[in-house]
């Protein structure tokens, strides 16, 4: 590019279409373009012709071989810098792509579910300690005191915008909260951001679950300036607080997902399991221990869909539950069948053939099952490519 601009008169822009033209790497023509442009701009500056065909098949051939040859060694930096990464500071690496959302090809639910298979403490949202971004914290639980934990930041709490953030950690900061009457006064929340944290459990230190949350905020009265120092003491503790009902387990869940993106409490698929190992429906764990060929049955939440230009009208599904992961490839013919499932369906039942290969083991469909409406007004959603 500096060649073209120095030698030949580009200006930046055409510099740039020139280094597009090398990335697609003659997928939409090449250089060819460009070689009238290039020559006779450097015939223009007193460059000898013969020099000038030289530059231009030197620069044609990077863009041949060394462009994607560049490519591919960056890439292959990037991909062992982060491997060694996840390897020896998992809750650095997890923490710092939920902060960087969205990006990349799972959402922090996926990367929470993998880090916690692997052993690392995962902390949920709360106001009494969490920042705006996820946050490392020293893993007490662990022998060894120099493994950490994540904590979740409140930048996971659907509603909640980074200026109430800021204005809670500050109240914080300068003195503990006492109850929820007094960070809502404190923090300046107005009603809807106070609903949220109470919605997201984000409230947990503070009261005993979502209900009691719920119903702390709802009663926080709006006091005068004069009267805040005394405002702590105001109708937090009455006898009919505390005879409110807790939520059952698969509320909360439901309610993590809405609200956070995710659960730290049991996986949605585990509430089924029994139900499902009636029908013997393996997890993604038990997978592994099938023999190749085997006819099988599984089921998970989808999170990826993948239908590569490359792959001849395949499409690669992946599906999660409470042991993992489970690759699925429903071929062109199948994907006529069950267009609808593979498309929309938030939870799917597989039958199908199991295939290990190279070391990956992938289903391959033969039935597909929506089983979106198990989990109903759970915000589920899966990331798509194609």
């Amino acid at each position: 590019m500096q060649i073209a601009m120095v030698a030949a008169g580009f200006t930046g822009g055409e510099a740039d279409q020139l280094r597009r033209a090398m990335a697609a790497w003659k997928r939409k023509g090449g250089l060819e373009p460009f070689q009238d442009r290039l020559i006779n701009g450097m015939l223009a500056r007193g460059y000898d012709e013969t020099f000038a065909r030289q530059i231009y098949q030197q620069i044609k051939g990077f863009g041949e071989y060394g462009f994607p040859e560049s490519h591919s060694a960056s890439f292959a930096l990037l991909a062992y810098v982060s491997s060694w990464l996840k390897c020896y500071y998992p809750a650095t690496f997890v923490c710092a792509l939920i902060n960087s959302q969205p990006m990349g090809f799972y959402p922090p639910a996926q990367l929470v579910q993998d880090l916690r298979r692997h052993g690392v403490q995962v902390l949920p949202v709360d106001v009494t300690i969490s920042q705006w971004d996820c946050s490392l914290e020293d893993d007490l639980a662990a022998d060894n005191q120099e493994k950490k934990a994540l904590r979740l930041g409140l930048r996971l709490v659907r509603g909640f915008s980074e200026k109430a953030a800021m204005r809670l950690i500050a109240a914080r900061e300068s003195q503990h909260f006492h109850n929820v009457a007094d960070l809502v006064r404190r923090a300046t929340l107005v009603q809807r951001e106070a609903d949220v944290l109470a919605a997201a459990d984000a409230l947990c230190s503070l009261a005993t679950d979502r209900y009691r949350a719920f119903w702390d905020v709802s009663g926080v009265e709006r006091v005068p300036a004069l009267f805040e120092s005394m405002a702590e003491d105001f109708g937090q503790d009455s006898p009919a607080m505390l005879m409110l009902p807790k939520p059952a387990e698969a509320q909360d869940i439901l309610a993590d997902y809405n609200h956070i993106g995710l659960s730290l409490r049991r996986h949605p698929l585990s509430l089924w399991r029994a139900h499902l190992s009636r029908y013997q429906v393996s997890t993604a764990a038990a997978l592994a221990t099938c023999a190749d060929g085997d006819k099988v049955k599984t089921a998970g939440l989808v999170t990826c869909r993948q239908r590569p230009q490359t792959a001849s009208g395949v499409t690669f599904l992946t599906l999660e539950d409470e042991s993992g992961f489970v690759n699925v490839v429903v071929w062109s013919g199948l994907l006529e069948r069950y267009d609808r499932e593979v498309h929309e369906a938030s939870v799917l039942g597989i039958t199908g053939r199991l295939q290990h290969a190279d070391g990956v083991t992938h289903v391959i469909a033969t039935v597909l099952v929506d089983l979106s409406h198990w989990f109903a007004g759970m915000a589920l959603k899966s990331r798509d490519f194609s």
